[in-house]
């Protein structure tokens, strides 16, 4: 069973918000004393937090689904639906975060960064939240919005000043126990690193992170061997060091020719961009295996040929510690020349770019077909909102729509009675006939509560003929009328009907 993972897909799933109440207070003597329906809970985030204690994505690679809790329902009495639980996750310092198309969108360093995955949805507002002095006994609510759902990869990157580079069984394991307190596993055969081992060395006042990646071998960069999947760990480090194999009973393969292969994958390899190329990085040779006589003498030779390349060699030995005082003092100074290099550059800004005032927030297309589709932050969000078995809910709707200037856009492109218009797009998308003569204003025809007299074809007129009665009249006292003449045919006709 795998022990380490650097990469795996997350289907995050965040909570729905809950529904608005319907509600009138009722009590004593006040038989409609307004609308009291609460708005629905938030719906619960994914979030992915980088905690200290987590160093493997192994958990996401068995569980790849996570789902927030959803809000629950609004109340009557004015009381709000209970908020959804926020669904927190923990990474490791280093984590990448990519949406499906390969975007970066947050890259996690530091224990407790925080990263909203996927957005809960907001709950809808009940109808005591929807009153105005126009509308002021609404018989509907608004929906719970839906919760974010993505898929997201995750990618983990060490976070190391120092990577270790190598071909398998050039010891770097062996120098990394021998230079700080990380245990690998260490054998006599190739590949036996399998995943990064992380190790903190301390020279003199500076203390920096090491790490060891598997081995690389010729090919690495088109997918040969473990280094290709683990050359990302090292593209944080502010500095490489080769560990070359100067005892290698191999007789094709030398410490020059090692290091010319390895630089050729370093070329070849492209990591994250605004990163610095790994070929750019600087450079430490380290000579290992020099307790052995044959490895002494092959450092003896070829020392001279990397200082001609104008790199620093030092010749040292993992098993027996030769020469590694002096190597961890030189990748100290590296890593403070980096470190201060880092603290002169001005820190970058986050640029707010606000949405320009004269832009509409919506795009109106005509299809081929001789269809409409609406797209738009709030269209889309406005339709899932609505209760589409409520009149009052689908006037309201049309009413927001025409605030927003959608039904001039569909005149604008053309537009006909009867003509198939879309809101949105994929599966969610709601497809209705048009109906240009539903103008805003429902708010100004009284009517009984979830209709909407827009939309009801038997009904022509006015309720009331005589302005001056209609004004003396409530919103309640005109609702209560309507639906005693609704619910019972036998009574006269009201005045103004058809």
């Amino acid at each position: 069973m795998a022990s380490f993972v650097d990469r795996v897909t997350l289907h995050a799933s965040a909570g729905s918000g809950g529904d608005g109440c319907v509600s009138v207070h009722r009590e004593k003597f006040k038989p409609l004393g307004g609308p009291d329906g609460g708005n629905g809970g938030r719906g619960g985030d994914v979030i992915l937090v980088v905690d200290q204690g987590t160093t493997t994505l192994l958990d996401f690679h068995h569980s790849p689904h996570r789902r927030a809790t959803n809000g629950s329902l609004g109340y009557g009495d004015w009381c709000n639906g209970k908020e959804g639980k926020d669904l927190i996750m923990p990474v490791p310092n280093g984590t990448v975060v990519k949406d499906d198309r390969g975007n970066v969108l947050a890259d996690l360093v530091g224990y407790g960064t925080r990263f909203i995955a996927a957005q809960g949805g907001k709950g809808g507002l009940g109808n005591s939240g929807l009153a105005s002095s126009k509308r002021r006994a609404p018989g509907f609510a608004l929906k719970g919005e839906p919760g974010e759902e993505r898929t997201l990869t995750l990618e983990l990157k060490s976070v190391a000043d120092i990577g270790l580079i190598g071909f398998p069984s050039a010891g770097k394991s062996s120098l990394i126990a021998a230079i700080s307190a990380a245990k690998p596993k260490i054998a006599d055969y190739p590949f036996t690193t399998l995943q990064p081992n992380l190790g903190v060395v301390q020279a003199g006042d500076m203390r920096f992170t090491v790490a060891d990646v598997p081995g690389l071998i010729a090919g690495a960069s088109e997918g040969k061997g473990l280094g290709l999947e683990f050359l990302r760990h090292v593209e944080r480090c502010a500095a490489l060091v080769h560990v070359l194999d100067c005892g290698t009973l191999e007789t094709d393969r030398d410490p020059v020719k090692d290091f010319d292969i390895i630089e050729a994958e370093l070329r070849k390899y492209s990591p994250e961009e605004g990163t610095t190329p790994l070929a750019d990085r600087p450079r430490l040779i380290a000579l290992n295996k020099v307790d052995l006589p044959d490895g002494k003498a092959m450092a003896d030779m070829v020392e001279p040929i990397f200082r001609e390349r104008g790199y620093e060699v030092y010749q040292i030995s993992a098993a027996s510690h030769i020469g590694l005082q002096e190597l961890n003092y030189a990748m100290a100074r590296i890593i403070e020349t980096a470190r201060k290099a880092e603290a002169a550059q001005e820190k970058a800004r986050i640029v707010l770019r606000p949405v320009h005032v004269g832009e509409v927030g919506f795009t109106v297309t005509a299809n081929e077909d001789g269809s409409f589709t609406v797209l738009g932050e709030k269209p889309v969000r406005w339709v899932r909102q609505t209760d589409f078995a409520n009149a009052e809910a689908i006037g309201y709707l049309a009413d927001r729509l025409a605030t927003l200037g959608v039904e001039r856009e569909l005149y604008k492109k053309g537009a006909k009675a009867q003509d198939e218009v879309r809101i949105g797009e994929g599966e969610n998308a709601v497809i209705f006939d048009w109906e240009p003569t539903l103008e805003a204003g429902a708010e100004l025809l009284a009517g009984p509560r979830g209709e909407d007299r827009r939309l009801e074809s038997p009904w022509q007129g006015r309720y009331v003929e005589d302005p001056i009665e209609d004004d003396l009249l409530s919103d309640d006292e005109i609702a209560m009328q309507w639906e005693y003449n609704v619910a019972d045919p036998r009574t006269p006709r009201i005045e103004g009907e058809k």
